[in-house]
């Protein structure tokens, strides 16, 4: 019973440096992509043009409201910095949790015939065997996130396997 209770254990610690390995990549993705969009975001504000004053009246230094160029190039930015931080949440979402590898091998299961008795998804896997990640394709009662099944050591269950047929 103790020697259970200390694997269960063991297997706790690793799943928790998993999801602390996997969701602090994320995490330093997201600090790296945040201080570039910034200095992007101050180099724009530094090189577009003060909009001339009105009357002696002072413009402040983001005319946002006041200047239609102005408020046009930060549009422009912040639909940018949207759409690079929906890739970097796209991309995460296709890492293995173990490895931090892309996922590759897309499978498609289902059939687009029987959406009810058999929907369609993708399967990914990971290239070393850490687990496989199952997407659904479509949802008809709304959005499922997608199924991380984390595999054990595929290599011990092959060895063993070949070991069987001896």
């Amino acid at each position: 019973m103790c020697d259970t209770n200390k694997r269960g254990n063991k297997d706790a610690r690793k799943s928790v440096h998993v999801n602390v390995k996997y969701w602090g990549f994320f995490a330093a993705k997201l600090a790296v992509v945040g201080a570039i969009l910034l200095t992007l975001l101050r180099i724009l504000v530094h090189m577009a043009p003060q909009p001339p004053t009105f009357m002696g009246r002072v413009k402040p230094r983001y005319p946002i409201g006041y200047d239609l160029g102005f408020t046009f190039l930060m549009l422009l930015f912040w639909l940018f910095a949207a759409g690079v931080f929906w890739l970097v949440v796209w991309d995460q979402r296709y890492r293995c949790r173990t490895c931090l590898r892309r996922l590759r091998m897309p499978v498609h299961r289902g059939s687009w015939k029987h959406v009810l008795l058999d929907a369609p998804n993708t399967q990914y896997i990971c290239v070393f065997g850490h687990g496989t990640l199952k997407v659904d394709d479509l949802a008809l009662t709304g959005n499922h996130p997608p199924d991380w099944e984390q595999h054990e050591d595929i290599w011990k269950e092959l060895y063993s396997l070949e070991e069987t047929k001896h």
